[in-house]
Formats: structure tokens, sequence, C-alpha cells
């Protein structure tokens, strides 16, 4: 299959054309978890063409996770997330190099992985895992796309870019999160809107389009469906 005919419809924007597409192919991704945000992260990523996409989760899939991790079937419970993410994508788009990491990313092995890659999106659960991402990108001077959610609501931002980035302990420092259970409810399609705002931020970061979520925090409410923007 040519892959100018696979990403047509995509290169109609006049923003991007085949030279964003251009771009995409040549882009190297670091998804950190690959469960509720991480499904429709990797899935649009991989739909998209971004040209190697690393996975990293050391998790397995369980059937709490089927109502809204949409990458896994019934059938895969108790199987690797990772190995089981790769097959699905690698059948949506063969041209995309998959490359799985089943172990979760830790201060140890985390600049070495990170290295490899232009960018950081965060597919993550806890603090623990964000304060190691944003520590290396900020010493590697890489983006990090940052999303999170709770519940019936989520955020979004990009750290580490521009004249003066803003970082994720500027946002959450970690004597302010020390001591804070985040709640394990959720509406299954929390994470899918906000893990596709998070996969639109990477690839606005890739081509160049519009004017991504750089030291701005984007928040929604699905209960009310209010949307708000503040500057950090």
């Amino acid at each position: 299959m040519d892959w100018r005919e696979r990403y047509h419809r995509q290169m109609l924007l006049p923003e991007m054309g085949e030279a964003g597409q251009e771009k995409l192919r040549n882009a190297r991704v670091l998804l950190v978890g690959v469960g509720g945000l991480g499904s429709p992260i990797a899935t649009y990523l991989t739909g998209a063409g971004v040209g190697t996409i690393g996975l990293m989760d050391d998790d397995v899939v369980s059937v709490t996770n089927l109502h809204r991790q949409v990458l896994y079937t019934e059938e895969e419970v108790g199987l690797s997330k990772v190995e089981c993410a790769v097959k699905r994508l690698a059948a949506q788009n063969s041209e995309v190099k998959l490359v799985p990491y089943a172990c979760r990313l830790t201060e140890e092995n985390a600049a070495e992985i990170i290295r490899d890659y232009d960018m950081v999106v965060d597919g993550c659960d806890n603090f623990a895992s964000r304060y190691v991402i944003d520590a290396v990108c900020r010493a590697q001077k890489k983006p990090y796309v940052y999303g999170s959610i709770q519940g019936l609501s989520g955020q979004v931002c990009v750290f580490g870019v521009g004249k003066s980035p803003k970082y994720y302990t500027d946002l959450y420092p970690k004597e302010e999160t020390q001591d804070y259970t985040p709640s394990k409810a959720v509406l299954g399609v929390t994470p899918a809107i906000v893990g596709s705002v998070e996969a639109n931020q990477v690839l606005q970061l890739i081509t160049g389009i519009g004017t991504p979520l750089i030291n701005r925090l984007w928040t929604i409410d699905l209960c009310t469906m209010e949307s708000h923007m503040f500057d950090l």
C-alpha cells in the first residue's frame, strides 16, 4: 500500500500536506502507559503514521480495564498489555515501527530509554512516573505531553517547550502530592477524550500545526461539558 494513499485524507489539510506527513513518518514518540489514556493515544498516533512509537507498560490486561482500555479484548485478560497492544496496532498500521517495553519507567532506566525518542507522551496513572518523565525530559530538553483523568474530568498540558518552559513540578510540586491518593472511579469515555487531546498535541508538536498547549493547562468537566484554559 502506497503511504500517500493511506494518509491522503490527512494530507488534504493545507496545514499538513506531504511535508507534514514526512515529519510524522520520521518522528519517534515514547508512550508511557498503555491503559485508559494510552489506548486512544496509541491508536491515533499509529493511525496518523508516526514513524516509531515506543510502548511502555508493565501491567497485564484485567477485566476491570475493558470498559475504557479499548485496545484489549476479553480473550486477552491476563496477558501483557504491551504485547497485546503491539499486536493490535501492527494490524492497524504495518508501516509504523512499534517498540515494546514490558516494564515500568524508573529513575534507573528512564534516561537511557527516553534518549532514543523526540518526546514523551503521558499515559500514566501515578505521580511517581510523571515526576520521572518530567525530570528526564527536562534534563534532555525534550517535550513532555502530559495528561491525566479522574472520574468525569481531565487535563492536558505540554511541558518543557519554549523560551521559558514550564514543568510538571510547576503544576504539582512533589510536597503537595505526597499524601494524595487519586480515586479509581472513571467513566470509560473520559480517557478517550483526554487521550485524544494528548495525541493531537503530539501531532501538533511534530508538524508545527496550530498552537499546542505549551505552558497552558486545558481542563474539561464531562458533567457540565465546561472546558477551561489556564496559563502556567
